[in-house]
């Protein structure tokens, strides 16, 4: 009975489980540096992201440009383009009012893209630099290949733009460009004295100019929304200023485009002048945080703490190690600092926020595979507790020995429930909010599921070997209350009259309870694939392993059955085509068992 109460496989089980989910998320590029910290990842309801490199590729790319293209009195026209694609890689179209366009068809562009690979290193003195520093030292414009003067009306237009692009929605950092078609000799400058470059750089023609933007990985916005969907609140913390930092919350999904940020939207300062008390409540309701400094990270994550959230918080330098340490989960960049990995309990090998939502899934799901190898083992073992039981309340001879049952729970057992490790995430697991931390592991619904299969585990052990006795073609067909009484089995007892008493010794109905006892807990293997899912839904081959599992377990036990001299080890006996039908008929039922259970979940429950 010890045995039976306590699964000897399950520690190794769940060490495995856990290790299998290590691996798993390194494959991810999330590497895990603490294993209890597996299991924590489930139950993240806040993300505290870095902006730059982790929502961001880090690496500046243009966007949008524009050059004059007409200059005629106080009329000025400007021809705006826009680039696809990102990052540093040559990819990406330009497009002029959303079609595409060569780039050598205009002047201009073909101008700016000389400056930009030839500044500083060409006879002629290319510029480039902050828009209002550039256009100040400007006295002529570029129009197609004419040099004509700025009037003060082409100077306000072009400025005009340069604002827009700089407080939009996407608040892109702008460059100027220019040249000084005639510049001084080389050998007429004083280039080591860096207060004369005010002389060199006037009288400049404007020829155009670049808008550039830290682009949003491309996986980013998929993931806010999928952690909207998990109910796990994403907040950005930048030390950029707060219109670019809005603007990135805005492009990725954290804040809507037309959504009013008021009260959402926080720089370190604005934090810093707050009393306590709306300090704390700044932080139950924000999602970004800008100009901020490694000591506010600290900070926001005791006020998340102190509302019970699970935060997650991501970090790269020696002075974001406090906040790492104080979080639940620290998140180390794999580009960052060795102190802030050893503060860490996970490492980004890319540096991808994306990561972090696949870890937070991969967590859930590990949790879940946990909740199913531990349903599994203990609704099993309480069906052969409920086997012992039942046999000894109801007087029937003994369906299983101590062997066999020795048998069941550390080889039968074992295979199915390690594979069950490798389950895949249940479909809907990235559709329900965090769960508590505190939320005990075997809820009351679950105790009851598990008593309601471990009540039929044990019933149709006992009624398989009751079967034979009773009904069976090739059996005694003994009465009931002559099974029930078999101990008063003897010669002289007339209710006994013609029956063998070495038949209630029979190996038959013990091999029938333990065919059966096998074949419900590979059936019950199938229905732990999914805590509530449906086989309909997620069927057998999800996991691989685990019907490999089931297969070599059967097979173990046609060994014991079949091959000599084990069968007279176990005191079996060969079963025949009749006698497996009927192991089939009483097991399979245990399927639909928990498939109503399942279906009562989902739907009343939930």
């Amino acid at each position: 009975l010890h045995v039976l109460a306590a699964p000897p496989g399950l520690p190794a089980v769940i060490t495995t489980c856990l290790a299998l989910g290590t691996r798993r998320m390194a494959k991810k590029n999330a590497i895990v540096r603490s294993l209890p910290s597996v299991e924590t990842l489930g139950c993240t309801s806040v993300i505290c992201s870095d902006k730059t490199g982790t929502l961001t590729t880090n690496q500046m790319s243009v966007c949008k440009m524009f050059i004059v293209d007409k200059v005629e009195g106080d009329l000025c026209s400007l021809s705006e383009f826009s680039i696809t694609g990102s990052t540093y890689a040559p990819e990406g179209e330009v497009l002029k009012q959303d079609r595409p366009v060569k780039a050598g068809q205009y002047d201009g562009l073909v101008e700016l893209a000389t400056i930009c690979a030839l500044c500083n290193d060409s006879s002629l003195d290319y510029n480039e630099g902050a828009p209002e520093g550039v256009i100040d030292r400007c006295s002529y414009v570029r129009v197609g290949t004419a040099r004509v003067p700025l009037t003060p009306a082409a100077k306000e237009k072009i400025q005009s733009v340069i604002k827009e692009w700089g407080t939009g929605r996407d608040t892109l950092r702008c460059l100027a460009l220019a040249t000084r078609d005639t510049p001084p000799k080389k050998e007429d400058m004083v280039l080591e004295d860096s207060t004369k470059f005010a002389e060199y750089e006037t009288d400049l023609t404007f020829v155009g100019c670049v808008g550039m933007l830290d682009p949003p990985r491309k996986e980013v916005m998929g993931s806010i929304r999928l952690c909207r969907d998990a109910g796990i609140r994403v907040i950005m913390i930048t030390g950029d200023n707060k219109g670019t930092a809005i603007a990135i919350c805005r492009r990725i999904g954290i804040f809507g485009e037309d959504e009013e940020v008021s009260g959402r939207a926080y720089t370190g300062r604005e934090f810093d002048d707050l009393p306590l008390s709306e300090q704390r409540e700044a932080c139950r309701r924000a999602c970004c945080f800008a100009r901020v400094e490694p000591t506010h990270k600290s900070k926001i994550v005791e006020f998340l703490q102190s509302f019970d959230e699970i935060t997650a918080m991501t970090g790269d330098g020696v002075n974001d190690a406090p906040a790492l340490k104080k979080a639940e989960i620290g998140i180390a960049m794999g580009s960052g600092t060795a102190v802030a990995k050893t503060a860490s309990e996970m490492v980004l090998a890319d540096d991808n926020f994306s990561t972090i939502v696949a870890a937070v899934e991969e967590g859930r799901a590990i949790y879940n595979n946990m909740k199913q190898f531990i349903r599994y083992l203990i609704s099993s073992n309480v069906g052969e507790v409920v086997c012992i039981f039942l046999t000894a309340a109801l007087g029937l001879p003994e369906a299983l020995i101590p062997v066999q049952l020795l048998w069941v729970n550390l080889v039968t057992d074992g295979l199915p429930a390690t594979a069950l490790g490798f389950n895949p995430p249940d479909l809907d697991i990235m559709d329900k909010p965090p769960r508590s931390p505190k939320e005990p592991l075997i809820s009351g619904w679950l105790f009851f599921r598990y008593l309601a299969i471990g009540g039929y585990v044990g019933a149709a052990t006992v009624g398989a070997a009751a079967w034979w006795f009773l009904f069976a073609e090739d059996g005694p067909n003994v009465s009931y209350y002559q099974l029930t009484h078999f101990m008063q089995c003897s010669e002289h007892n007339a209710e006994f009259d013609g029956l063998d008493c070495d038949i209630f010794e029979s190996p038959v109905p013990m091999t029938m309870a333990l065919s059966v006892l096998v074949t419900i807990e590979m059936c019950n293997a199938l229905n732990s694939l999914s805590e509530n899912q449906s086989l309909a839904r997620m069927p057998p081959w999800v996991n691989i392993w685990l019907v490999g599992s089931i297969c070599l377990s059967m097979s173990l036990h046609f060994v014991i059955l079949y091959i000599d001299p084990l069968p007279m080890i176990f005191k079996l006996t060969p079963l025949s085509l009749t006698h497996w039908l009927m192991v089939l008929k009483i097991s399979f039922p245990v399927i639909l068992l928990d498939e109503a259970l399942k279906f009562i979940a989902r739907n009343y429950l939930e």
